[in-house]
């Protein structure tokens, strides 16, 4: 568990140090989460010595939301202010999100019957 952990942080940091590099441009946990997926999708980090860390993670997701509900909390007066402009953009996201992964499902369920056939 100890060297999952490792890893994990390593590419956390290596992604802050991108992050800085490109002067924030894109945020440090995106870039790391991206270049551990390139790294286990090159095989350079093996699944396995991620398993345990990914699954007390996702066991515990619960408490990644406390810090989000909390600057809520603390937002509420921005958010009464401009709770239309929030509300419309909720909407709006939402939908678009929908959409693009509904239209992404059927792309790869075409492309995989399709492969299948052959």
């Amino acid at each position: 568990m100890l060297s999952g952990i490792f890893i994990v942080l390593f590419f956390y940091c290596l992604g802050e140090l991108a992050a800085w590099l490109l002067n924030g441009f894109i945020p440090g946990s995106v870039i790391g989460m991206l270049l551990l997926f390139v790294a286990l999708c090159m095989k350079l980090v093996k699944p396995e010595a991620l398993k345990p860390v990914a699954v007390f993670l996702c066991n515990n997701m619960g408490l990644f939301f406390v810090p989000a509900g909390v600057g809520i909390v603390n937002a509420l007066d921005i958010l009464s202010a401009y709770w239309e402009a929030v509300l419309v953009a909720c909407a709006v996201s939402t939908i678009v999100v929908i959409v693009v992964v509904a239209s992404l499902q059927q792309w790869f369920e075409k492309h995989r019957k399709g492969a299948e056939d052959r």
